[in-house]
């Protein structure tokens, strides 16, 4: 018997310089991909041609291409768009605030490669401007502000592990809006609308995860009736996301310190797009604990 033909991959990671590109080339290496470091835009055609030559020698495949390129850089845009047709063509875009990008080049004293003779924040300017049209031609983005590599990794781990898998991967984000938008985040709902149970003594100290405080959020007027409505509002979207190929989707939901509402409707919220045909569904809860 035949055995059947191997589904080949191809992954661009790109993004700001500091945010992470190599610790994400080590840890999908460490999960079997083939990573090409620094590949000029040009060289994506032939790098295809290969993997489809390669059949099961080369299943996946990922390049970091990035602005060290220099003029070569400006063809990526023109570059990925042909080659998704007809290809297995993803594109990861790390980002990070311009504090956190400010401070990992001067941990290492490298200067930006941008920044020529100018300021590290200059190079880093210069850089988002450049990368504008990529950032929202990406089909994941992965913001590496608040993340250690190792953090990093597991976050690669968890996004690439089991990608085989059809359908699309969504991420529930709660966050504290005193803390920051993300800025990975495909959809923003927020909860602040609810009355904030931190303002009741009895369920100050407990999170939205326990059920005195979930109760008490779910039973508010018009949180059940949001829930109800966005997952229903949502629900063409993700299909949408499905049918243009988009594999993950993060949909945040907010309240001020991100403990207490926030984490109570995401919970819920899972709950309710989990029976959606090809999605699959986790929650994160990123500033619990952080007070």
């Amino acid at each position: 018997m035949t055995d059947p033909p191997v589904q080949q991959e191809v992954l661009i990671i790109t993004g700001m310089s500091g945010a992470g590109r190599s610790t994400v080339g080590n840890a999908l290496e460490d999960l079997g991909w083939y990573v090409v470091d620094n590949l000029p835009p040009q060289m994506l055609r032939p790098l295809v041609e290969l993997v489809e030559r390669a059949g099961s020698n080369l299943p996946k495949i990922a390049a970091v291409v990035d602005v060290r390129g220099g003029a070569l850089f400006r063809d990526l845009d023109e570059i990925i768009r042909s080659l998704r047709n007809g290809t297995q063509l993803r594109v990861l875009f790390l980002e990070a605030t311009d504090a956190a990008l400010v401070r990992r080049f001067e941990q290492v004293r490298r200067p930006h490669p941008l920044q020529e003779d100018g300021t590290i924040l200059d190079g880093i300017t210069a850089e988002r401007e450049k990368m504008l049209d990529l950032r929202e031609a990406s089909d994941l983005i992965i913001d590496t502000s608040d993340l250690n590599i190792h953090q990093l990794s597991t976050t690669i781990v968890e996004a690439f592990t089991g990608v085989d898998t059809p359908g699309l991967q969504v991420t529930l984000l709660s966050f504290g809006f005193k803390y920051g938008l993300p800025t990975d985040a495909d959809l923003v709902a927020d909860m602040r609308f609810l009355p904030n149970p931190f303002w009741i003594p009895e369920l100050r100290s407990f999170t939205g995860l326990d059920r005195q405080v979930s109760d008490y959020v779910l039973a508010q007027e018009g949180a059940g009736q949001f829930v109800t409505d966005y997952a229903a509002a949502i629900t063409p979207v993700l299909a949408g996301y499905q049918r243009e190929n988009k594999r993950h989707a993060t949909i945040a939901i907010g309240c001020t310190g991100g403990k207490h509402r926030s984490v109570a409707v995401a919970e819920e919220f899972a709950t309710r797009l989990r029976g959606l045909p090809g999605v699959a569904v986790s929650v994160k809860h990123r500033d619990l604990g952080r007070e």
